[in-house]
């Protein structure tokens, strides 16, 4: 298990790289032991639930249908 003293915390880049190897590491100070850091367990991402658009939609137009483009060239032509 790697271990580090309190002054080569600064080097952060290798305490990472022990890190992301999944290694514990002991924090030492005077050649005492402090603490062990423990790397974090990776868990999958969990799948994002969308919320239903179409339902939304439908609750708040209706069966109305939009449009919007013709709405659109109708209004450029007031200008």
């Amino acid at each position: 298990m790697p271990s580090v003293n309190i002054r080569q915390l600064r080097d952060t880049k290798k305490l990472k790289a022990w890190l992301r190897a999944g290694k514990t590491v002991e924090l030492r100070e005077r050649d005492k032991l402090i603490a062990r850091i423990v790397p974090e367990k990776e868990t999958p991402p969990q799948p994002v639930e969308y919320p239903d658009f179409a339902a939304r939609r439908k609750a708040i137009f209706g069966d109305r249908v939009l449009t919007a483009v013709d709405d659109f060239l109708a209004d450029r032509g007031r200008y």
